[in-house]
Formats: structure tokens, sequence, C-alpha cells
């Protein structure tokens, strides 16, 4: 390309051409720092009087730097912070949230550790970037979660401790133990091992979570306790309690099988016990129905015996008398409910032509007594016949 078209030259005012050295800004030239700095020393000599190496001038550039000394011991404290102010390494006290002071370095430092703020630490499982989510996922670590059971069994346990500084424990915490969260990681992974250890392989996957997660609480805090670590364990959480992923399927079908069976024992034992109550019922009710038959049964017996006795008693006085009464009673008795047909006549008269004595049985009527003359028989010799 001519060099004409380009602004007539590397000489030229205009822009330059390949070789040349560019177009320039026709905007505000940027100020330039060189004379920026030298502008302020000037402006700061002429306010020294004497220059920068007289006495005023040392003395107020000494007051300054005492002043900004000074004021580099202010500091902030968040609301999930705790400061720890040190002087000359030593821990001297502990301040608050909010805007606090200490003395200027080195005679004093703050460390500003999170002692407010509930920490998580996860064993057995990890988060991890997922780029095809665009997020973080959680994946196993079978190294931490595969634990040895006391029946000889493998289970797969992932679980999350929740933790925190001791409000009487920040020193320790800062000054005994170089890697907290590690620190804290390691003795939960080693109290889980144990706890799990010392049982067996079914309650551990059914109902004794609540149980474990409390011994392993316990037993964190007492060896983070002998470590002087100053931590504060609030809780165990058990994510997740399962067989290996090899052997799970069975598991599943051990679980579903004692799930039949204590249904079934539950079945059952609603049945006894609507059963039993109703044959405990019946029971004693027939043993108070005897009961109630024994009392009559002697009181009845008690009561003949002393009738009986009564009746002896008269009959000692007067026998024939009482021997007269009791044949008239018991006849009395035994004919006093029966129909009694009365019959006195001659033997050539026929009952039947005479008295329907069907019809009289079936309406039960009153007994009737039908006497007859014979014009052969005599009034001294009668015949009489009873039909019952």
């Amino acid at each position: 390309m001519p060099w004409k078209n380009q602004g007539g030259g590397p000489w030229s005012s205009g822009p330059k051409g390949p070789w040349g050295s560019g177009p320039q800004p026709t905007g505000p030239r940027p100020p330039d720092l060189e004379d920026l700095l030298r502008r302020g020393q000037d402006r700061l000599q002429q306010m020294l009087p004497g220059g920068y190496f007289s006495g005023m001038g040392i003395a107020l550039i000494l007051i300054g730097a005492l002043a900004i000394w000074g004021l580099s011991g202010f500091f902030r404290v968040q609301p999930d912070e705790l400061g720890v102010v040190l002087r000359f390494g030593k821990h001297v006290r502990d301040v608050g949230p909010g805007l606090r002071y200490h003395l200027p370095y080195p005679i004093e430092t703050v460390l500003l550790p999170k002692a407010l703020r509930v920490s998580t630490v996860n064993i057995g499982m990890t988060l991890i970037d997922d780029p095809a989510r665009r997020g973080r996922t959680m994946r196993d670590v079978p190294e931490e979660s595969l634990m040895l059971t006391g029946d000889e069994n493998i289970v797969d346990v992932d679980f999350t401790v929740l933790w925190r500084i001791k409000p009487d424990g920040v020193g320790d915490y800062l000054f005994n133990i170089q890697n907290p969260e590690g620190t804290v990681k390691a003795v939960a992974e080693s109290a889980m091992r144990e706890v799990v250890g010392r049982g067996e392989i079914q309650p551990i996957l059914t109902g004794a979570r609540t149980t474990i997660e409390q011994n392993v609480q316990t037993l964190m805090q007492k060896t983070l306790d002998k470590y002087n670590s100053g931590i504060l364990i609030q809780q165990v959480q058990m994510q997740k309690v399962d067989p290996p992923a090899q052997v799970i399927d069975s598991f599943r079908d051990v679980q579903a099988a004692r799930a039949d069976l204590e249904r079934l024992q539950n079945e059952a034992q609603t049945y006894a016990n609507r059963v039993l109550p109703d044959a405990r019922g019946r029971a004693a009710q027939i043993v108070q129905v005897a009961e109630g038959y024994k009392e009559q049964a002697i009181a009845e017996a008690k009561g003949q015996s002393a009738r009986f006795l009564k009746v002896y008693d008269e009959y000692k006085k007067a026998p024939g008398v009482t021997r007269e009464r009791i044949y008239l009673e018991t006849m009395e008795k035994i004919l006093g409910q029966s129909d009694k047909l009365i019959y006195d006549g001659g033997p050539s008269q026929g009952v039947v032509p005479y008295l329907p004595l069907s019809e009289l049985t079936t309406r039960r009527a009153p007994p009737a007594t039908t006497t007859q003359s014979h014009p052969q028989s005599t009034p001294s010799h009668p015949q009489s016949g009873s039909t019952r």
C-alpha cells in the first residue's frame, strides 16, 4: 500500500504507516506518575518549615508515623468470630463481635477464629464439582465408610459431625492442635469404627442408630478433651447405613423376611389378646355358675335336712297322726295335678256309651264322679273303679 495513503510517510505528522509509531490518541493524555510524585514532594517541602531534614520536619514526620502506627490497632470482629488478643505471643484476653482495639504491632496481635460458627465434617462422602450438572455432587469414599462389625460383617456407614469451638476453649483450639478439621475427622472415623466393631450388623441396620450416634459423640468428646483441643461435638448424624453394594440385594431380602416375621408375630399376638380374655371370661362365668349351683344345692340340702329333722321330732311325738298326715300330703301331691274319673256301676253296664272319656281327657276338665245304681246290685256291695 503506498505511503501517501497511510498519512505521508514515517516523518509526517499524520497517521503512520506499517513501520511507523501508529496513530496517536486525540483525547486528554493520562497523568504522569513521576510528575505527580514530584509535585507531592514539592508541596510537602513547602509545608515543612526548613525542609525535610529540619528538626520541625522530622518531628512532624515522627508524629504522623506514630499516629498511623497507633491507628493500626483498630480491628473488626465479625458476628461469627471471636477476637483473641495476644501480647508478645501470649493470650491475654478475648473480645466479642464489633469494632475493637489492641495495642499496635508488634506489642499486640489478634487472631480471629470462627468460634461462634458450627462447622460440618463429612465422613464416607465428599462433595465434588460436577460440570454436567453445573454444580456439586456427593461422592462416596469407601476407604472411610467401610467398617467391620462385631459379627464379622462389613457395613457401609456415611455420617456427619457437627462441631464448634468451646466458649472457654479458644486458646486450646488455637495453640494445641494444628489442623482442627483434620483432627475432628480422624477422631470421628476412629470412634465410629470402634462403636460399630462392638455391635452386630442387624441392630446397626435397623433400630440402633440413635444409640450409635450418642456413643460416637461421647467417645469423640472424651478423646478431644484428652487432646485439650477446645472443640465441642454438638451432634453426630448417620446419613446412610447399608451393607456393601455387592450384597445389598440379599440383605434387603433378609430385612423383608424379618419384617414379615414381625408382622405375623404381631397379628398372632393381636389374635391371642382378643381370644384369651374371652376364654377367661367364659371360664370365670362357668366357675361362678358352678359356685352358685354349689351354694344352692348346699342350701337346699340343709333345708331339707332341717325339715326332715323337724318332721322326725313331731313324728316321735305322735307317730300315727304324723304318718297319716304324710300319707295325705303325698297323695295330694301325686293326684293333685291329674284327671280322675270314678265310676260305680254294675258289671253288665259299659262306660263308653255314657261318658266321652277322650274329650274329657283332652279338655282336662275337673274330676267328675258318676254313680249309677244297678237294679240288681245292692247298696251294701258297691263296686268302684278309678281311671287315671
